[in-house]
């Protein structure tokens, strides 16, 4: 599965990233491919709770639009998420 990803540079240097699809899902790194990993596992821990309560899983939205009155910098990422393998949790019959 693969998720568009907003990638926002603050004024202190570090980078923002969130998923506008699974509403606004975000994390935060000190380089942007920090950041991109972070939002990674952060997208995929999401998606896994939505898949272990059995709620539905956005599909992804690749049309964005980014407020750039704040910043002077943003980036666009389709990023491919890994899906967990197995379950956290295991239920007796």
């Amino acid at each position: 599965m693969t998720y568009t990803v907003v990638v926002i540079k603050e004024e202190d240097g570090r980078y923002t990233a969130f998923a506008p699809a699974l509403n606004d899902v975000a994390s935060f790194g000190d380089t942007l491919p920090e950041a991109l990993q972070m939002v990674e596992e952060a997208i995929s821990a999401y998606v896994e709770t939505l898949r272990d309560r059995e709620w539905p899983i956005p599909d992804d939205d690749p049309q964005v639009t980014v407020d750039m009155s704040d910043t002077a910098e943003a980036f666009v990422y389709r990023l491919p998420i890994r899906e967990a393998t197995g379950s956290r949790s295991t239920r007796a019959a």
